[in-house]
Parts: C-alpha cells; structure tokens; sequence
C-alpha cells in the first residue's frame, strides 16, 4: 500500500491581531479523502503533534465543501486529526509522497522548521513528490536543492496570491506574503483567477493556488505517487 504524509501547522495566532489562525479546513479535507479513497495509508503530522489547530473562518458556513461535510461525521479522520505525529519524529523513507495543506499557519512555523526544511530536501532528493497548496507553498522558502539554491528557483509555482491576502485583509500581518517570496527566490510564478483553482507542476513539486486548489493538487501528487517508476 502507497503511504502519503500530510503535514499540518501547529501555529495558531494570527500576527498580533489576537485573532486565531491555524490550517484551512477544506485544504485538509479534499486531499485526506482524494488519498483515503485511492487506497493510501495516510499519515498526519505537525510541528507539535496532538491536535492542530483549525483556521475558524474556515470553518465558517461559507467555507465548506462535500469534503468538509463528510469531515464532520467521519470519526476516524478526527481522531486521526486529533493525534498527529510529532513532525521531529518522521522518517522520509517511509512515505512515497508528502501534501501540505494551508491556512495562514504555515507562514509562521513550518517555514521556519527545521524538520520540516529537512524532510522536504530528502524527498525529493529519494525522486518523490511533494504537493503545497494555498498559503503552504510559503513552507518552500528556506528548502533549497543540493547545490544550496532555493528548490523554487527556476521552477513553475503558484501559491496565494498578493490580491487573495488583500482581500483577506491580512496583507500586513502575515509574516511575509507567499507570491513575493517565491518570486524573490527565483520561482516562475504564475496564477489564475483569484479563488478559482489553479495547479503547477514541475518535475516533483506541485503548488496549488489557493483552497479550491487542494483537490486538483491532492490528484496530482496522488497520480505522481501511484506511478510505477
């Protein structure tokens, strides 16, 4: 059986606003089930393991999908979700492809996580995909290839868009926006309307645009994944 590791955040403060933050609900739920109803083992980790914590607007009305809504009755994906793995205590090899959903979250931790860095720069270096969607393609900034060049550069990416965190009205409390940081360091990026899905490939990397991305993006990595090679 394919195994696929799904990495979430454990950050939950939204800059200094004192609104929470966390991962985006439908950027979990789209791929978990694109992945469970393939037949992939999956497996859930984070920075700190235990429960990660959920963006609430996501969970807003508004916010949700079929996946969402089979989410909210689905037992063993919550309690699955509610004990996540320690991000510290993931071996590479034991995976054949990782996805990181978004959320604001990411921005703050695992772009600075040390395992998370590590983990990215062995898969692909094992010739295995990883997949971002949304705000989680920020968690590619410090990740670089074996000649210590960003992983980005050179490559076609998408990721939120400086107009989507405008409209989100958080354009000056994220930590940096993810458009601007894959451009500076060398990505060929690229977008499609703002909130409509939007996919790119390239060689190992899949980036997706925004939420209604995750499952376009979670079917590519899974087609990468269950490829013979």
């Amino acid at each position: 059986m394919k195994k696929i590791l799904m990495v979430l955040t454990s950050h939950d403060k939204l800059g200094d606003t004192g609104k929470k933050t966390g991962f985006w609900l439908e950027e979990f739920a789209a791929p978990y089930y694109v992945f469970i109803d393939a037949g992939i083992e999956v497996t859930l980790a984070s920075p700190l393991g235990g429960q990660p914590p959920l963006d609430p607007k996501s969970d807003d009305e508004a916010s949700q999908t079929t996946f969402t809504h089979r989410f909210k009755i689905d037992l063993v994906a919550q309690h699955a979700l509610a004990n996540t793995l320690q991000l510290l205590t993931i071996v590479p090899e034991d995976f054949d492809a990782i996805f990181y959903p978004g959320g604001h979250g990411p921005l703050w931790d695992l772009a600075e996580d040390s395992s998370s860095i590590t983990l990215i720069e062995t898969t692909f270096s094992q010739g295995k995909p990883v997949a971002l969607v949304c705000h989680a393609p920020g968690v590619l900034r410090g990740v670089k290839n074996p000649e210590g060049i960003p992983v980005v550069h050179g490559k076609s990416v998408t990721g939120f868009t400086n107009t989507e965190e405008q409209a989100a009205g958080l354009t000056d409390v994220v930590p940096f926006l993810v458009e601007d940081m894959l451009k500076k360091n060398g990505g060929h990026y690229s977008k499609g309307q703002d909130w409509q899905p939007y996919v790119q490939i390239d060689g190992l990397l899949i980036t997706g645009q925004n939420p209604a991305s995750s499952e376009e993006a979670a079917k590519a990595l899974l087609a990468m994944a269950t490829t013979p090679t």
